[in-house]
């Protein structure tokens, strides 16, 4: 917002800004879909010539991409691709880029695991640790997501739904559970923009979001975790292939 009335030089950082985030999605997605494998090397000039782009912008996509875990650089060598192994694979980043890519059924896979580990607990500690005002607004979520689900306003819903799993992530108290509320943010996102949620969300969804949304509200912690599981699982079952 300072940068307003700058003239050029604010212009020119917002589309070095638009250069750099473009250049390493291109990049990140095509080594997170195998397309450029580990042991594979890049160089500061072949970025550049092939995007256009300053040697500064490639410098700080090449850190990008280490800070990622998905590339590492070596004097005189240059830009080394990284294995799977080295990735930071909580990053929303790199999450995005693998849902998008040819990955996509074993990350929403591997995600949906994680989801079902984590989020009944984190479900349980919320009804324990929430205040009055979080368990107002976990009721208020959950009827909120009802209504516009039923209605098939799903980008409003999403908005909802991700507020709705935040809270429950953060309402407990667990650090823990608060550092993933980015990644259910991004697989939610997921569903939703890559075509993997119905056109109307599922009538039993929407009751289990309003079952552990009062079980919270009402400090019964056995039967959110309970509900939240159940939820869960039927992520789950819908992400099965079809026999």
């Amino acid at each position: 917002m300072t940068a307003q009335g700058s003239g050029g030089a604010a212009s020119s950082a917002g589309i070095a800004g638009v250069l750099h985030n473009s250049v390493l999605d291109v990049i990140g997605r095509r080594i997170t879909a195998g397309e450029l494998t580990a042991g594979q090397v890049l160089t500061l000039d072949t970025i550049q010539q092939q995007f256009g782009i300053s040697r500064t912008v490639a410098r700080e996509t090449m850190r990008l991409l280490e800070s990622l875990g998905l590339a590492t650089s070596r004097r005189r060598v240059g830009i080394i691709v990284q294995p799977k192994s080295s990735w930071q694979v909580f990053d929303p980043r790199v999450i995005w880029w693998r849902l998008s890519g040819p990955d996509r059924d074993a990350q929403m896979r591997t995600l949906t695991e994680l989801r079902i580990a984590v989020e009944p607990l984190a479900a349980a500690a919320a009804a324990r640790g929430a205040s009055a005002a979080e368990r107002a607004r976990a009721v208020e979520l959950a009827s909120g997501m009802r209504e516009l689900g039923e209605a098939g306003e799903l980008q409003q819903f999403l908005e909802l739904d991700i507020a709705f799993h935040a809270l429950l992530l953060t309402a407990g108290g667990n650090e823990m559970f608060a550092a993933l509320t980015d990644v259910i943010a991004v697989v939610l996102e997921g569903r939703t923009t890559l075509g993997l949620m119905p056109h109307r969300p599922e009538a039993k969804a929407l009751d289990l979001h309003e079952t552990v949304a009062h079980a919270v509200a009402d400090g019964r912690s056995a039967d959110a975790e309970n509900a939240m599981r159940e939820l869960l699982g039927e992520v789950r079952e819908a992400m099965r292939p079809s026999p």
